[in-house]
């Protein structure tokens, strides 16, 4: 692939099927879950993953039809996700035994945010584009925000849900 236009077409189309894959998901774990606070977070995972969704769908059909990228089109801040129970309730410790699907949920959210991290990370370095990349790397940044929050709200509850399931040799 030797067209950079070619290289930034086919990047976008992956990042939004990427993202595409994380709003469903996200939106299956709101409704998978009965803890309020995880639904009401894990629906907003789905927006901000619409989000991305929208704005790359923006950038691929402008650069289909100009070869540049739309720069009067950018992304939102982030929301945060603070404190060490960003995701779940504190509530959910209570059934912590019974917390598979929040707890698998977590595990899958992690890997798809680190899959993000890693794609926009390369197509950062390998795109020559400078407003492309600036665009990647803001993404890098959003990801990396939910990854840190689910990988904060898996520790917070992984000794317990381990000894509740008799996962860990305590």
């Amino acid at each position: 692939m030797n067209d950079p236009n070619e290289r930034i077409t086919k990047g976008l189309l992956r990042a939004i099927q990427a993202e595409s894959d994380g709003e469903n998901f996200y939106r299956m774990a709101a409704s998978s879950t009965n803890d309020e606070r995880g639904k009401a977070t894990f629906l907003r995972l789905a927006e901000e993953e619409r989000e991305h969704i929208e704005f790359l769908t923006h950038q691929y059909n402008h650069f289909l039809e100009t070869g540049k990228p739309d720069l009067n089109k950018t992304l939102s801040k982030p929301s945060s996700f603070e404190g060490s129970h960003p995701i779940f309730s504190e509530k959910l410790k209570d059934r912590i035994e019974e917390a598979h699907m929040e707890m698998s949920a977590l595990s899958i959210g992690i890997q798809l945010e680190l899959n993000a991290i890693n794609f926009y990370k390369t197509q950062a370095t390998e795109i020559e584009n400078q407003a492309v990349k600036k665009f990647f790397r803001e993404l890098v940044d959003w990801e990396t925000g939910h990854y840190h929050a689910l990988l904060r709200q898996q520790e917070s509850l992984k000794e317990d849900y381990w000894s509740a399931s008799g996962f860990a040799p305590f």
